[in-house]
């Protein structure tokens, strides 16, 4: 990090490093491109942001590819454009093909804030704050999700500030593939993005052409990092930052709340 060489740093690491490793490269004057999400704990995004305000103009990139997909930057330029009016529901679906290893469950800060953090974060960057959060969760999978005080199954709903409601489904497993999907459901028309193998069909199982668990989105990776670096180049500021990124995670540990405490949680206001 502190070599002459290094022009930005990159933090590819478990999450429960990233806020450390932030603090060290911002301290050398290093850009950062950071990996969701932020931190594990919002105590963590909030010291990081107090910590941040002593160097403003050391950039720092939390990395959320969903946001970089062409079909997403399509749909937000639908919206943006006004033509699919007033937001009033939102839906997306976040399933992996197939688990990550318990050790890894153990350490990663559960389902809400490893994996449908995605889904928070588009949620927020497309609709808005969200109020009020309720989560049901669910082991189907296996049973060591328990002993790891997480789930593999959940089903989040949302209310957001502006009154547009929505919900979204997370899973560690399914027998046909990556499955990801998301609708934007406005006054005039609905947005639609979806996996190849996530559009609605008579039977989808074992036998269905499988999506690997991350090549859907390889191009949205090459181009967010591109991004990124022409950021640096232009002397503009990347985004999503440390304050979108703490966002979108106070969204996750409140669905986490309410999921263990079994009744709706309001979502912590950022400090």
């Amino acid at each position: 990090i502190a070599a002459d060489d290094v022009d930005a740093v990159m933090i590819c690491t478990p999450t429960g490093s990233h806020p450390a490793l932030i603090k060290a490269a911002v301290q050398a004057g290093k850009p950062v491109w950071c990996e969701k999400p932020v931190a594990l704990s919002l105590a963590d995004v909030d010291d990081l942001t107090a910590f941040m305000a002593d160097y403003p103009n050391v950039p720092v990139m939390i990395g959320y590819m969903r946001r970089f997909d062409a079909r997403y930057q399509l749909a937000k330029q639908r919206l943006d454009a006004g033509e699919l009016g007033q937001v009033e529901r939102w839906y997306s679906k976040s399933i992996d093909d197939s688990p990550p290893s318990l050790a890894f469950i153990k350490t990663s800060g559960g389902i809400c804030i490893d994996m449908i953090i995605h889904d928070f974060d588009l949620a927020t960057y497309f609709v808005g704050d969200v109020d009020e959060v309720m989560a049901y969760g669910a082991v189907l999978v296996d049973p060591g999700f328990i002993e790891a005080g997480d789930v593999d199954t959940i089903t989040v709903m949302l209310r957001f500030t502006n009154g547009a409601i929505g919900v979204i489904e997370g899973g560690r497993r399914t027998a046909w593939g990556y499955d990801i999907r998301t609708e934007i459901m406005g006054s005039k028309e609905r947005a639609f993005v979806a996996f190849p193998n996530s559009t609605p069909s008579n039977m989808e199982g074992a036998a269905s052409p499988v999506v690997d668990h991350g090549a859907g989105f390889t191009e949205a990776y090459r181009t967010e990092l591109r991004y990124f670096f022409d950021c640096l180049r232009d002397g503009t500021t990347p985004r999503p930052d440390i304050a979108e990124a703490a966002k979108s995670l106070r969204v996750a540990v409140a669905a986490a709340q309410s999921m263990h405490e079994g009744r709706p949680v309001k979502v912590e206001k950022g400090k």
